[in-house]
């Protein structure tokens, strides 16, 4: 087998950046895989400490079959800068294992992407393998499908990648036309649509939408294991596109995930999982109950105190 080269994106955040780059040299497959880290640059005076601090640590990296470093010199911004960095790895080796700097990996996750990778190489349907899995109340198969692509710990081939389509506009387009906003929105539960509209409007910089987006309108399957291999410890309002929620954290595979080829069609049990996941924990009303609850804590905190 010839492993995939992982490429990892960090930008402004030490601390999370080690923690991925531990638990990911804990990976039986280490020392492998060859890893290439693209480090952002500061997009003000007040980000460029963290990033200089960041980058003073990614020299120090080992553990791996090789570690390449491309300093970003101005700020790309998290889209822009995945995009081009996966773009590049995988149109030179044909398939890549895709992490950003908050993502905690089993020591098994390796293993999987690369098993995944060759185990679909040749099965056109199939887009994306995903190491994240929903904290669902559901258990299911070993590996499943779910129809479009994901983005917390992933793989791809340039075939699959090729897909990927930059212009939110088109997407937007296609999915009204073809009536297909309900299912875009895992019927309802979740408002991806907005997400793409924002990403359209500039009120979010969304590379992820586009690549679900794009997988989706393809009708092509994202391959995902039954228990997580990834736990992100990004959802703390440290980073510039996340808030702070807990809902999605997990307790990682302490096991190989055995993958075999399995019926090419998206798992109906699976699916109305996660339609389940978001409508009990994802919906606007949700979300408001946690901000109104979260608001009434400090505001009994600043009284109590006071």
């Amino acid at each position: 087998m010839v492993f995939a080269p992982i490429v990892l994106f960090v930008y402004n955040r030490p601390e999370h950046a080690r923690k991925t780059v531990v638990a990911l040299q804990n990976n039986i497959l280490a020392s492998y895989s060859e890893l290439f880290i693209y480090s952002d640059g500061a997009k003000n005076d007040h980000a460029k400490a963290k990033v200089d601090e960041i980058r003073e640590y990614i020299k120090t990296i080992n553990g791996f079959k090789q570690v390449t470093i491309f300093n970003r010199e101005k700020n790309f911004g998290l889209a822009t800068n995945i995009i081009d960095g996966v773009t590049k790895t995988v149109n030179e080796y044909g398939k890549v294992i895709v992490l950003e700097d908050d993502m905690i990996t089993s020591p098994y996750f390796l293993q999987f992407m690369n098993d995944a990778l060759d185990v679909y190489e040749e099965v056109e349907n199939v887009a994306c393998i995903h190491g994240y899995l929903y904290p669902l109340n559901t258990i299911l198969s070993e590996t499943f499908f779910i129809k479009g692509a994901d983005c917390w710990g992933w793989a791809a081939w340039k075939r699959s990648w090729d897909l990927f389509e930059m212009d939110g506009k088109k997407l937007l387009k296609k999915i009204m036309e073809q009536k297909k906003q309900h299912e875009f929105n895992f019927d309802g539960t979740y408002n991806f649509l907005r997400m793409l509209k924002g990403q359209i409007s500039g009120r979010n910089d969304s590379w992820a939408v586009r690549w679900y987006a794009s997988a989706f309108l393809a009708n092509k399957l994202t391959l995902y294991p039954g228990i997580s291999l990834v736990n992100n410890i990004g959802n703390d309002a440290s980073g510039t596109h996340c808030g702070e929620s807990n809902v999605f954290e997990v307790i990682i595979a302490d096991r190989r995930i055995d993958v075999i080829k399995i019926d090419i069609v998206e798992n109906k049990l699976a699916r109305s999982s996660f339609v389940s996941f978001y409508k009990e924990n994802l919906s606007f009303r949700k979300r408001l109950i946690r901000w109104l609850k979260r608001l009434l804590n400090i505001w009994d905190h600043a009284v109590y105190s006071g």
